[in-house]
């Protein structure tokens, strides 16, 4: 086992940080209140390399593994989560194409988002449906070599502003998973309605729409999954991509730490500061501790992905996990801040806000542990013998 960062990663980590604080933090609180898209910095992201980040070099793009990822999404999200969402969507957008696309489609499309400042989008969700995947109703109809697209996706991030979005729909809601295809979807086609910006409770500056889609073509060229295999690709997007939503609540719980921090050292009360009382001192120590577990957690599923393991069960634990210490590390900074952390004017009351949809999306934190539970109820290998019979 090995827990150094390489001295490349580390070069990646600072340029990240520095991204971060230059071009992230000055504006996270404007966005976040205007609720407009961080277009100019996600353009300045995508100068600077730190867009595309998991598209292979022969296409162009930097070729990160997972664990340099989600060593670049903690840093932006550091600064602000909402933004860092809006940054790495590309990467959940082009995912499959990385992974199941034809190498037609990947040097049209993945070639063309490195060398031109686009967006693309992933919608599986839908208005009735969410963790539930294969309860999708949005139908793809068969005619010819081509699709016929009709129906509403739903919480599409960077939605409004993508030029593709990888779409997934069914040949037949009654076939469940087994119906499920995947699709390459141009904004700019004919049926396509992009909706207007949802207001949200936090990680306001993340554009999410809805999108519309009535009678939209899909071309022979643009079928990425056929029915069936759509749900498989699906799923082994999210395994790809649920460490960085651990990497994205690490960040967000680290930066609530380091404000907990500098403030417990100089709120004075009772004659001292707050942070010289054994409670305070218990919250930091439980934060700090936390964050570090949830980071491991998260590398070690990135690290299982990159070496080509199957990472479902290590990918759920750790975005559960790291969801959860997001949620408890910024409710206890408010906390700590007293009356101030409940204050728009101090960083922590947006950390909190934004903390809450990382036990949300890309499955809840509920589902994670539907997966937790079957592998240990059915697959788990005791170490210990068994009280009585063992049931088959």
């Amino acid at each position: 086992m090995d827990f150094i960062l390489s001295e490349e990663q580390k070069a990646l980590q600072k340029k990240a940080r520095e991204f971060a604080i230059r071009e992230v933090l000055p504006v996270a609180r404007k966005y976040d209140e205007s609720e407009e898209f961080p277009l100019p910095v996600i353009k300045k992201a995508w100068e600077e390399g730190l867009l595309n980040l998991g598209i292979p070099k022969e296409y162009g793009g930097p070729g990160f593994s997972l664990v340099d990822s989600c060593i670049v999404v903690e840093e932006i999200s550091s600064a602000c989560p909402g933004i860092a969402t809006s940054v790495f969507d590309n990467s959940l957008g082009a995912e499959p194409i990385i992974i199941g696309g034809n190498e037609e489609q990947k040097q049209r499309i993945l070639t063309e988002l490195v060398n031109e400042f686009k967006l693309i989008a992933f919608a599986t969700s839908e208005p009735t449906m969410g963790s539930d995947v294969a309860g999708m109703k949005c139908l793809a109809e068969k005619d010819g070599d081509e699709f016929i697209l009709n129906g509403n996706k739903f919480w599409i991030t960077n939605g409004g502003f993508a030029d593709y979005i990888t779409v997934f729909a069914t040949v037949d809601p009654e076939k469940k998973h087994k119906g499920i295809a995947t699709f390459i979807v141009d904004t700019k086609s004919e049926g396509v309605k992009l909706g207007k910006h949802i207001p949200k409770l936090g990680q306001r500056s993340s554009n999410t729409v809805s999108v519309g889609l009535k009678n939209v073509r899909i071309p022979k060229e643009n079928i990425l999954a056929r029915p069936g295999r759509g749900f498989i690709l699906g799923m082994q997007t999210f395994a790809h991509t649920r460490p960085a939503i651990g990497a994205f609540a690490i960040g967000c719980a680290r930066s609530a730490m380091e404000y907990s921090i500098d403030y417990a050292q100089k709120r004075e009360t009772f004659g001292r500061p707050i942070g010289n009382y054994q409670v305070i001192q218990e919250k930091i120590a439980n934060m700090y501790k936390d964050i570090e577990a949830a980071r491991l957690l998260t590398y070690k599923a990135a690290w299982e992905a990159d070496q080509g393991i199957d990472n479902n069960l290590s990918s759920a634990i750790a975005k559960a996990f790291a969801s959860d210490v997001a949620m408890n590390v910024t409710t206890e900074a408010v906390q700590i801040f007293g009356g101030y952390g409940y204050l728009r004017t101090f960083p922590v009351e947006k950390l909190f806000r934004d903390a809450k949809l990382y036990q949300i999306y890309e499955g809840t934190s509920e589902i994670q542990r539907i997966v937790i539970s079957r592998f240990v109820m059915k697959r788990y290998e005791h170490a210990m013998p068994y009280l009585g019979k063992k049931r088959s």
